[in-house]
């Protein structure tokens, strides 16, 4: 099993910045896929931003150029630098890691609180 924790979350004005950060207890090397994921209340969790084991990523429309996601395999972290932020963004947002090589499987953290106020 591995554990994912995710940090960074907190009160923010609109136009603002958050770095939220996600912690694993294996080597990231062995995910080939790493995701950020947000849900606002009542609704459904989607995909924020993904990154790939040799960097590529991909961005929801409602982020792009205002998010960064980032790896650092060698600190079992994953990152996401999120600027000039809505109150849309606010919601709970989860880090998920794909793991295809070694402890196999999909896993979640238990999510880090955004909240912009306008």
């Amino acid at each position: 099993q591995v554990q994912v924790v995710e940090s960074g979350g907190g009160l923010v004005q609109a136009g603002g910045s958050l770095t939220l950060s996600c912690s694993a207890s294996e080597t990231l090397i062995g995910a080939e896929t790493m995701g950020w994921y947000r849900q606002a209340p009542l609704g459904r969790r989607e995909l924020v931003a993904s990154i790939t084991n040799d960097g590529g990523t991909n961005y929801a429309d409602f982020v792009k150029d205002r998010f960064t996601i980032s790896r650092l395999n060698t600190k079992n972290t994953l990152y996401l630098q999120m600027n000039s932020l809505k109150p849309e963004d606010t919601g709970a947002y989860y880090c998920n890691a794909r793991f295809t090589v070694g402890p196999r499987g999909d896993y979640w953290g238990q999510g880090t609180q955004v909240t912009v106020s306008s």
